[in-house]
């Protein structure tokens, strides 16, 4: 699907979203509107979604990062979709994945502090129906945060 061309081109906008379509035709070799026309059609096909900025979370107060994993009392459709709808509306819960093994969905929240976690968990995360539990594991030191796919 890809070709190792793509796949430069992708790698330079994953480290700089801001790079020219001047800078990328230097690195890469190739006239601007060939990798202007790459980018297009990546796209069109959705494998480029978007372009975003990346926030140190310790700098806008917000570096408190806790992983919760949370069971569903029951695994009634009705309840997923349900729980799904409330928890992406919580602008503390960064991703949410629903998982495989001894829980059901796994989040990632980022707070001020274990006060601001504590406020959230009382006031919004416990207030949604059918929660049967949620284990909480708190980050002391991150190691390797990154969006970026590298090909191999």
């Amino acid at each position: 699907m890809l070709d190792d061309l793509d796949k430069s081109i992708l790698s330079h906008l994953q480290k700089d979203s801001k790079i020219t379509i001047k800078e990328l035709s230097v690195h890469l070799s190739l006239s601007g509107t060939a990798i202007y026309e790459r980018i297009r059609k990546m796209e069109r096909k959705g494998i480029i979604e978007s372009y975003s900025v990346r926030i140190n979370k310790n700098l806008v107060d917000l570096g408190f990062v806790v992983f919760c994993q949370i069971k569903l009392q029951e695994h009634k459709h009705e309840y997923l979709v349900k729980f799904e709808r409330e928890v992406i509306k919580f602008s503390e819960v960064l991703e949410c994945y629903n998982v495989s093994g001894d829980y059901d969905y796994l989040l990632k929240i980022t707070v001020k502090d274990m006060n601001g976690y504590h406020q959230f968990l009382n006031d919004k995360l416990t207030y949604l129906d059918h929660i049967g539990s949620a284990h909480s594991t708190f980050i002391i030191n991150e190691v390797k945060n990154t969006h970026a796919i590298e090909f191999r």
